[in-house]
């Protein structure tokens, strides 16, 4: 065997042991690119060029979407998947649009929900994640409020999203089961189009990041001031889990207690990931300089 295909053996057999070495994997978004870590922060590398990641539940894949440059003002945004093992990247072409964002995949790994915009409108679409079985959830509308923010939840019965105004949870045939208004759940609350949600791993709760119509005490922020919330389904409480002092947004479900999610510290100009439980106890900033995170599914 020579020298290169040993090598290859080698890196192969090195990326799947960092994917299934028995922790969780963070994906994250940096200066356009896709990139990897183990849940504490360490390893970090590049594993493809692109936005919005969304780690597979086992931590061995990355759904993302590509960035190409069509024309001086237009760029065309698909939906893909790399393997992070091998480093090898499949670009959906069975989905008719150049506009996708925002991949969540269900707890089996089989298929990926996303949104995209064939036409005018943006439809809330899922594929399976080999690039087959293209279909439409809940086909967007003339005049009507996008949906975003697309998250299956772990059984893949339903899918949650928001309209800046309104949460919902909707079936799989895109039909509206239930639905809250954000200023109702949060008090001075206003979710916009990245607003983010995730639902905890038990399908108990829903993390939301919700800006808020206070005052920021950090001089060095400038806009609506960012908080992530906790919303209990059953009972269907909201619990406030970052301060004016720590403010976070785009935040996700590493297990049932603790979470990860975006945060700039005061005097800084880049975001950082920063990793806490839902008490608020134990913050600790994990991967400077990033967005969008995501985690894979906790193995127990």
């Amino acid at each position: 065997m020579s020298k290169k295909i040993l090598t290859q053996t080698f890196l192969a057999a090195f990326g799947a042991a960092v994917a299934f070495g028995g922790q969780q994997m963070i994906a994250f978004e940096r200066n356009n690119a896709i990139w990897v870590a183990s849940v504490d922060g360490t390893g970090e590398r590049k594993v493809a060029d692109g936005i919005f990641p969304a780690i597979s539940p086992d931590g061995t894949r990355v759904a993302f979407n590509t960035v190409e440059k069509t024309s001086v003002t237009t760029y065309a945004r698909r939906m893909a998947a790399v393997d992070i093992a091998s480093g090898r990247i499949t670009v959906f072409k069975d989905v008719p649009s150049e506009d996708s964002y925002y991949p969540s995949w269900t707890a089996d790994g089989k298929q990926i929900l996303f949104t995209t915009r064939p036409k005018k409108v943006w439809d809330l679409v899922a594929i399976n994640s080999d690039g087959t079985n293209f279909r439409v959830l809940k086909a967007g509308e003339q005049n009507a409020v996008t949906r975003y923010s697309p998250i299956w939840p772990r059984d893949g019965q339903s899918i949650f999203c928001q309209d800046m105004t309104n949460i919902y949870q909707l079936g799989v045939d895109g039909t509206v089961r239930a639905q809250w208004k954000v200023d109702k759940i949060v008090p001075k609350g206003d979710m916009n189009g990245e607003g983010r949600i995730d639902i905890s791993p038990d399908g108990k709760r829903l993390l939301l990041s919700v800006e808020m119509g206070e005052e920021s005490e950090c001089e060095d922020w400038d806009g609506p001031l960012p908080a992530l919330w906790s919303f209990d389904l059953e009972s269907q409480k909201a619990t406030r889990l970052t301060s004016k002092e720590h403010f976070g947004w785009d935040g996700v479900w590493i297990d049932n207690k603790n979470i990860l999610f975006l945060n700039r510290a005061e005097g800084e100009h880049e975001n950082s990931i920063y990793r806490m439980l839902i008490d608020g106890k134990n913050l600790k900033r994990l991967i400077k300089n990033a967005r969008f995170p995501s985690v894979s599914a906790a193995t127990n």
